[in-house]
Parts: C-alpha cells; sequence; structure tokens
C-alpha cells in the first residue's frame, strides 16, 4: 500500500497549486470596467452621504429651536400631503388605467395618450394658474359673486392655498404615472381569468374589484411609490400655495436662516421618509408578479367590453376630467395669457434663459448617457454581486428629493474648495475662491445624481435585446471590450439612447430645486424664470417660459406613447 501511495502524492500538489490558484486569482480581479463602475457610484452615493453625515454634527441650537417650532409642523404636512396626493393620484390613475384597458368606446385611441399629457406640466405650473384662477379676488369668484350678489360671508370656496389644494395639484400632474403602470397591468392580465368572473354572473364591477384590482396589485404600488417620492420632492407647489413640508423648510433654514448644518439635518430626515416609501413599496409589493397574457395585444384588445350609449359618455367624461383638469385648462389659460401679455423681457433677454434651459439639458443627457452607457455595459461585462450593488448605488438618487441632492452636493464642493483655498494660501499666498461651488460642474454634477437612474434602466433594457452571441463573435474576431461597445452594440443601441436623452432632457428642462441652489450666480433657466415670476404674482408674465416648459415636455410623451402602443410593448 505504502508503494502504490508514495507516487501519488506529488500528483495533487501541483494541481491544487499551480493549476488552480492563478485562475482563482484570475476569476476575483477587478476589471477596469467594474472598477470604474465602483468610482461612478461612489461619487453618485457622495452627496447622499454628505447628508446623512451631518447629522453628528453639532448644529449651535439650530436644531433644537427647529424641532420645539416649526418641526412638527413639517412632519405633519408632509405625511398628510403624501397621503392625499396618493389617494387622490391612485384613484384616477387606476380608473384611467382600467376603462382604457377593459373596455372600448368611441375616443378610446385619443384618450389613451391624451391621459398621459397632465405629466408635461411641473406642479408648480398647474399650482400658479389654478392659484389665480380660484383666490378670492380670481375670475372664478368673482364672476360667482356678480351673478349671485354674494358678500365675502355670503358663501363658501374651497382654499386652494391650502394642503388639500396641493395635494389636488400634485395628483393632477403625477397621476400619469400610476396610469401608465396600471394601464399595463391591466392589458397583460390574464384573459380566462377575468372571462371566468363573468362566467360565473360577476359584472364589470365584480371583475374589477375581485379579479383585476388585486392582480395589478404590484403595478398599483409601484406608482404610487413613486407619487410618494415625487410628492416628497416637490418645492415649488408647496413653497406657492403656502404648505409647510420638510422640503419647503430646507430651502427656509438654509437661505433665510442662514443655518446649512441645520438644513441638512432636515435633508437626512427626509432621506428617511424617501426609504420609508420604498422599504413600504417593498413589503406591499412583496413577490408578486403580473401574469402575462400569451396571446399578446391583439387577444386583449378582443377581450375589451365594448360600451355605446350613456354608458359610454360616463367612461368618456371620467378620462377626460383628469385630461381637462390637468393638461387643457392649465395649458389653454398659459396660452391665452402668453398671447395677451407674455414676458416683457421676450427678445434677446429671454431667448438667454431658453438657451441657458437648453444648454444644461443638453449637457445633462450627454454626460448621463455617457455614464449610463459605461455602467450599463459594465454590468454586461461583469454581472457580479460588487458590479450589481454599485449599479443599485448608482440608481438610488432618483428617489431623492431635488433640494436633498442640492444640499449634499453643496457639501462636499464647499469643502474641496475651502480645503484648496486654505492650501493655496499657505503654499502661494494665492486665494482660489469658490471654484465648484455655484459652478456648472456642480450642477451637471447634482443632475446626474438626481437622473442617472433614467439613462441606466432604459439603456440596460437595450443591452438586454441583443443577444449574447454578439459579444462571443466580436470577442472571437479579437476585438476588446471597448471596440465590441463602439462597433456591435453602440449601433443597436440608438433609440434607447434616444429615448433616454428625452427623457433626461425634458426633465432637466422642468428641474427647479437642484437648480435654483446649486445654480453659477446669475444663471437663470426657464424654470427659474417662471419661478420667480409667480411667485411674484406675474403669471401673466410667467406664462411664456412656462409653455415652453408644457410645449418641450410633450415630446417625450408622443414617444412613449408610440413604444407602447407597439406590439409587445406592454
Amino acid at each position: 500500500m505504502a508503494t502504490t501511495a508514495d507516487p501519488l502524492k506529488p500528483q495533487p500538489a501541483p494541481s491544487r497549486g499551480a493549476g488552480r490558484k492563478p485562475v482563482r486569482r484570475a476569476a476575483r480581479r477587478i476589471s477596469a470596467w467594474s472598477l470604474g463602475a465602483l468610482v461612478v457610484a461612489a461619487l453618485i452615493a457622495l452627496p447622499i452621504v454628505a447628508v446623512v453625515a451631518q447629522v453628528f454634527v453639532p448644529s449651535g441650537g439650530a436644531w433644537s429651536h427647529l424641532a420645539s417650532t416649526v418641526l412638527p409642523l413639517y412632519l405633519r404636512n408632509s405625511l398628510m400631503l403624501v397621503v392625499l396626493t396618493v389617494a387622490l393620484a391612485s384613484a384616477m390613475g387606476v380608473g384611467a388605467g382600467w376603462l382604457i384597458a377593459g373596455f372600448e368606446f368611441r375616443g378610446r385611441g385619443v384618450l389613451q395618450w391624451a391621459l398621459m399629457l397632465p405629466m408635461t406640466v411641473p406642479g408648480y405650473v398647474i399650482a400658479y394658474v389654478y392659484y389665480e384662477q380660484l383666490t378670492f379676488a380670481g375670475p372664478v369668484q368673482s364672476t360667482l359673486r356678480e351673478i349671485f350678489g354674494w358678500g365675502r360671508r355670503d358663501y363658501w370656496f374651497p382654499d386652494i392655498a391650502s394642503l388639500p389644494g396641493a395635494a389636488m395639484m400634485l395628483a393632477l400632474v403625477l397621476y400619469p404615472y400610476v396610469y401608465l403602470l396600471t394601464r399595463a397591468a391591466f392589458a397583460t392580465q390574464s384573459l380566462h381569468l377575468i372571462e371566468a368572473a363573468r362566467a360565473l354572473g360577476q359584472s364589470s364591477r365584480g371583475a374589477f374589484f375581485r379579479v383585476a384590482l388585486p392582480m395589478a396589485r404590484p403595478a398599483i404600488v409601484a406608482g404610487a411609490a413613486f407619487v410618494a417620492m415625487e410628492t416628497l420632492a416637490d418645492f415649488g407647489t408647496v413653497q406657492h400655495l403656502g404648505v409647510q413640508t420638510l422640503t419647503s423648510g430646507i430651502f427656509r433654514t438654509w437661505f433665510a436662516r442662514g443655518e446649512p448644518v441645520a438644513a441638512a439635518q432636515l435633508a437626512a430626515m427626509l432621506i428617511g421618509f424617501v426609504a420609508l416609501a420604498l422599504v413600504l413599496e417593498r413589503l406591499l409589493r412583496g413577490s408578486r408578479r403580473y401574469v402575462g397574457d400569451p396571446a399578446g395585444k391583439s387577444a386583449s384588445a378582443a377581450a375589451r367590453h365594448p360600451l355605446s350609449g350613456w354608458r359610454a359618455l360616463i367612461v368618456m367624461a371620467l378620462c377626460a376630467f383628469p385630461i381637462v383638469a390637468g393638461f387643457l385648462f392649465p395649458a389653454g389659460d398659459l396660452l391665452r395669457r402668453a398671447i395677451e401679455v407674455g414676458d416683457p423681457m421676450w427678445g434677446e433677454r429671454f431667448l438667454a434663459f431658453a438657451l441657458n434651459s437648453l444648454w444644461l439639458a443638453g449637457l445633462a443627457a450627454l454626460v448621463l448617457l455617457s455614464l449610463g452607457l459605461f455602467l450599463g455595459y459594465a454590468r454586461r461585462l461583469d454581472g457580479g454581486p460588487l458590479v450589481r450593488a454599485a449599479l443599485g448605488v448608482a440608481g438610488i438618487g432618483y428617489a431623492m428629493p431635488g433640494a436633498v441632492i442640492a444640499v449634499g452636493v453643496l457639501l462636499p464642493l464647499a469643502w474641496a474648495d475651502r480645503t484648496l483655498d486654505a492650501w493655496m494660501r499657505a503654499s502661494f499666498d494665492i486665494s482660489t475662491g469658490l471654484l465648484l461651488t455655484g459652478s456648472y460642474v456642480g450642477l451637471i454634477f447634482a443632475y446626474s445624481v438626481r437622473f442617472l437612474s433614467i439613462s441606466l434602466n432604459t439603456i440596460e433594457a437595450s443591452l438586454q435585446r441583443i443577444p449574447p452571441s454578439l459579444d462571443d463573435a466580436a470577442r472571437g474576431l479579437g476585438s476588446g471590450p471597448g471596440r465590441t461597445l463602439a462597433t456591435v452594440h453602440f449601433p443597436l443601441l440608438r433609440g434607447g439612447l434616444l429615448s433616454a436623452a428625452i427623457f433626461i432632457f425634458a426633465d432637466v428642462m422642468k428641474e427647479l430645486p437642484a437648480t435654483l441652489i446649486v445654480r453659477p450666480f446669475n444663471l437663470d433657466t426657464l424654470a427659474i424664470r417662471t419661478y420667480r415670476l409667480a411667485s411674484d404674482g406675474r403669471l401673466d408674465e410667467a406664462s411664456t417660459s412656462a409653455l415652453l416648459i408644457v410645449a418641450l415636455g410633450i415630446i417625450p410623451v408622443i414617444l412613449l406613447s408610440r413604444a407602447m402602443d407597439r406590439p409587445g410593448a406592454h
């Protein structure tokens, strides 16, 4: 036994040492693409980390003053605003999604894409329009007093400058996100279950509440979570209507009171609310999945219940209400004001505002497309847990309010400016001043943190449609990752890149809080111009810039509607 075992002893040793260890080291080695993805994710997460770190910084009594005076009001208003907005937006979005997906009636083809139009109107713009129309001195109440001879105390009229008013304004422009998700969910549900419910005697209402609605719960929860996060992020609407929330409190604490540490601590609390919304969304959605319809879009169309007569008129009216209230009325009012009065700086000065917006939106789209393409391709090359975690961190900024991101961006940039200035003074007796704070670099950085998720998700979805065999073929021909991306993937990604660029462009055009805080000195955009004029009660003059923002936002809505109408889009 000893003589047979001795020759075998050396054989396993080379296989464990020389044969296997190099392979393990090669498998664990981080590639340049993966390392770059980690660096980008770290930079994107830096503003959020900077805000959270401020919780442990002494505020010199400012925080205790906020906690004993206005903080309870901020918390109560923020919570109530989210609850009311989510309830209203979900009611409109789910109702419209079911009516469009489940019934066939005259005008349905127009209504199904027109229901997305209110998403082109920024929340602060619709608040400006309705405030001017519905206040005591506005045309609606003035007309009522003239017709009926009422005095101030002779009638009751809902106050638009209130928390319920702000919730209604936000719901009118945010419901399309719930509508889009639920419409897709209803259109892809198993037709056999819906038909079985009707065959068992269920009415259309019963089939909706007992079958369709429970099956669409994941989509409803996801849409509601998005509405909640956008509501927490809103600044212009609540500011104009006088509703004090955490977001408006951040602005007031930073700029009016000059307490950046306390403002950052408020922002950290707001991050906690956003994180809670994300956790609740995950818990409520759980592991549920949509039940797809293998028959496709044509079968979904065949399953729609035909309506005619007064029933069709009621459904048309229900679908038309959010379109009229959320788009046609505010857009028509802005158009009238722009024609009658308009911006007094129309001409060279107004052109400067528009060019600033176009320049920032175009530059942000270019940067975000580059980052999204790099990160998406890094995941395609290395789909390991480290890279997946990095991409998860890179996409978290979209769930954060612009005000929080702005505060988080300013904190590290101000530290870098102070550090560089101190070193230059000590070494060369030269003051560098503020190089990064209040610069285009800081503003584009804030946009990157806020909107990278749009670029990343769109590009990843496009990359998933490219078969891996193309990568293998290019690699077999001697092409490296960079060359494969440039010559093989990039031409196939043009459609996805264009869609991502358009949506980023539209979002940056509307973005207000981050632009207002981080922008370079004396830089005005269309959003800032609209906010300043409307805040001063000059809506007639603000109508021109507001209308242009709405007009530019229609482009991505048209593209999105066309994409959803393609076969298999649902």
